[in-house]
């Protein structure tokens, strides 16, 4: 059985925008092999949080593969073996989003995150973050390197393992009564610019000026506004359902779009945007 630890950085707060893949082997009882990988996202926009975070740069990735490319060799292990990560829901989230993006299969998944390894067989009252967990554990790594995190992932299972006297990662789950997570995979969608249009599978998609485009943004408050766009006779504008939108302002939600910023974007249809700056640059 092959047993994997697997961790994503990504360039903003979308699933769909890994910048950084890390991957580590574990058989015998020890890490076997390690990988780590520069990704480019399908959208050059990195938050200032999340480079903060790891550190990573547009510069760093920009002649980078894409998703597809960089995890393509990959998939085999990651779908017959266990996958394990701290935090697992982000990682595997990760995975499914960028392979959905490229528009290929997701595969059938299973996982245990050591999270919730580590506040059964580790616990403390600092709690279980993956730093705090090593530290406890004296396993150096550098943290939010995707490498790195994998490897110290890899490692904090391997000692729960030798704390449990258990032989694999099925008997640890079995162990301290936490299951190995399955997870059913997806068919193929086309990719952004192949195949039929769909969903939200519409980058680079242009639809004729009378084809409606709205966005529902996130209010600061969290309330749901719609922007829409509005045809005159001196070309397309944005209108806003806000309180200012209905005074005839440009509020911050229409702003935010016409620089492609969907920070607060709900509506799954991010990849309209390029019809949008079509529609409002023929309007400039």
């Amino acid at each position: 059985m092959i047993t994997l630890a697997l961790d994503f950085e990504t360039a903003n707060e979308r699933r769909d925008s890994a910048c950084a893949v890390g991957l580590a082997w574990v058989a015998d009882g020890r890490v076997v092999r390690r990988e780590s990988h520069l990704i480019r996202p399908p959208e050059m926009r990195f938050s200032p949080g999340n480079i903060r975070v790891h550190g990573i740069l547009p510069a760093d990735v920009a002649n980078r593969p894409g998703f597809a490319e960089v995890m393509a060799p990959f998939l085999p292990d990651l779908a017959g073996g266990v996958i394990l990560a701290h935090n697992a829901t982000f990682d595997i989230g990760v995975l499914r989003a960028g392979l959905g993006r490229a528009g290929l299969p997701v595969p059938d998944l299973s996982y245990l995150c050591t999270v919730q390894v580590a506040r059964r067989v580790f616990p403390a009252p600092e709690g279980c973050g993956l730093g705090k967990v090593a530290r406890r554990l004296g396993i150096t790594f550098e943290h939010h390197d995707a490498g790195e995190d994998a490897y110290a992932c890899a490692r904090i299972a391997l000692a729960a393992m030798a704390e449990t006297s258990a032989g694999d990662v099925h008997g640890l789950a079995a162990a301290i009564g936490v299951p190995v997570t399955a997870v059913p995979g997806e068919s193929a969608r086309p990719a952004p610019g192949r195949g039929p249009i769909s969903g939200r599978a519409m980058a680079g998609f242009a639809p004729p000026a009378s084809a409606s485009l709205s966005f529902q943004m996130r209010g600061s408050t969290g309330n749901r506004y719609t922007v829409t766009v509005e045809e005159r006779t001196s070309g397309a504008v944005l209108r806003c359902t806000c309180m200012a939108g209905r005074f005839g302002q440009r509020c911050r939600h229409v702003k935010a779009l016409e620089v492609g910023d969907i920070t607060d974007l709900l509506s799954d249809n991010h990849s309209d945007l390029a019809a949008l700056a079509k529609r409002l640059a023929g309007a400039a």
